[in-house]
């Protein structure tokens, strides 16, 4: 079986019954995380920029949206700095050739040609009551709006949220919707990031994962990490590894650790497990990525494919308090 068909039907299975939240279910994050561009650093952003990808399969061909739940910086959810909320972010939405296939589209810096396609909405949100804690709408796009990558069997769109002003923290979620008012999913999509900045739990007992793709000829993953802050541990787990811990960073700084694949791993995902610390460590906010042996980063796709990994020795890994 070639490659290219192997994935087509890891994401026909793994997205023929879940909705399109951004961050997903199983992903028990809660919120994406974007800090304005004036922000230090050690507040857990290394580039006050994030982007997504949508993919919207074939065979859905009606018009569609996207959502975003507390697109302002400011009120009960985002992290505010001393001195009051005072940070402005943007919205972009790019459809078009290149948009995904460009080399700095699937890089972890937003650099160079990051913004590549074709810019098809664009909205700035400061401190706005009116959407904090509720959403905003979109859309709407024809699918044949974005990039087809004959690969997925689907249109590809991009979606970059990025702090332009300001030194507070936005916290946020996506929705792939068929409804400009209300989440209803589209049967078939998935989103994914080369780079993930979320905020973690505040709570202990809450295990937060994301879902690499290891792609046939991977021998070996270089996972880093951003401001971890000694939040306990990061453990990766596959359907031949109960359980490997890695090295995590100090505050305001990458740390880098390097696993070799087995063989049962390839054409599967990694389950990336975020097992927080006691005492409790509150308001954090990290970083993530991975890249092969080649330096290209692997995508981490919000609804895993193949599913979330199980460990075949059937063993259930326990966190340790």
């Amino acid at each position: 079986m070639s490659k290219l068909i192997y994935i087509s039907i890891l994401l026909l299975i793994s997205t023929l019954v879940y909705p399109q939240p951004v961050p997903n279910v199983d992903e028990n994050i809660p919120y994406l995380m974007t800090f304005g561009n004036k922000a230090e650093t050690s507040w857990g952003d290394d580039d006050f920029s994030q982007t997504f990808f949508f993919l919207i399969p074939d065979d859905y061909d009606q018009p569609f949206f996207i959502r975003v739940f507390d697109p302002d910086t400011g009120g009960e959810i985002d992290e505010v700095s001393p001195g009051g909320f005072n940070t402005r972010c943007v919205y972009e939405i790019f459809g078009g050739e290149g948009n995904w296939s460009d080399d700095d589209a699937q890089e972890v810096d937003p650099k160079f040609n990051y913004k590549s396609g074709t810019l098809l909405a664009s909205r700035a949100f400061a401190e706005n009551p009116r959407y904090d804690n509720d959403w905003f709408t979109f859309g709407p796009f024809n699918p044949a709006q974005g990039e087809h990558v004959e690969n997925y069997h689907g249109y590809i769109f991009k979606i970059i949220c990025e702090g332009v002003a300001g030194d507070d923290g936005n916290m946020y979620r996506y929705y792939l919707s068929t409804s400009a008012t209300e989440n209803r999913l589209i049967e078939g999509a998935n989103a994914f990031a080369y780079e993930y900045s979320f905020r973690m739990h505040n709570d202990y007992e809450e295990v937060s994962h994301i879902y690499p793709y290891v792609e046939d000829g991977t021998i070996s993953v270089r996972i880093s990490n951003f401001d971890w802050d000694k939040d306990g541990d990061i453990m990766v787990i596959s359907v031949n590894r109960q359980g490997s811990s890695i090295n995590t960073s100090d505050e305001d700084h990458w740390t880098t650790d390097e696993l070799r694949v087995q063989e049962e791993e390839i054409g599967t995902s990694f389950d990336f497990r975020f097992i927080k610390a006691r005492p409790l460590v509150k308001n954090n906010n990290v970083v993530v990525n991975v890249r092969n042996q080649f330096g290209d980063a692997l995508p981490f796709y919000t609804i895993p494919l193949g599913g979330v990994p199980k460990y075949r020795g059937e063993v259930e890994f326990v966190p340790i308090d």
